[in-house]
């Protein structure tokens, strides 16, 4: 089995808040995140293939591929944007592992799978010190 995987960066800003929660509550749910006007992140995101090189090339597939995917289900969407705005968050927090889902939702419904490659996971990095993983086997868009 043969690993690819794509580096992308975007940022974006956010609020860990829940209206059903007190300040108080708020405040010890999501410490320094639950500031009022919210903050940014400079995010990593990671998304990895996994699968048997082309015989003849020896190509796994082809970078540009996952770039496209990426740029058209995550980039375009998310980037510098304020995610409590996004429809997806109306009704959830937007944390790092809800963002997680959201792009490996978005990017498995993305995905063009082949006989040969399918994606196995993403990692998104919020800060140096907190990452989120995600197994995206078995969620591919066509299979």
């Amino acid at each position: 089995m043969t690993w690819l995987t794509r580096r992308h960066a975007f940022s974006a800003s956010h609020r860990l808040h829940r209206d059903r929660l007190n300040p108080e509550a708020n405040g010890r749910v999501f410490g320094k995140c639950n500031q009022a006007h919210g903050h940014g992140h400079n995010y990593v995101l990671e998304v990895t293939v996994a699968g048997e090189p082309d015989p003849q090339s020896g190509v796994l597939v082809s970078p540009a591929a996952i770039d496209a995917c990426v740029r058209e289900a995550v980039l375009a969407r998310l980037d510098h944007t304020h995610l409590n705005d996004l429809p997806e968050f109306t009704a959830q927090t937007p944390t790092t592992e809800n963002l997680a889902i959201q792009i490996g939702r978005r990017i498995a419904g993305s995905w063009r799978a082949t006989g040969r490659v399918r994606l196995a996971k993403l990692r998104l990095e919020e800060t140096g010190s907190n990452a989120v993983e995600l197994d995206l086997h078995g969620h591919e868009g066509n299979d």
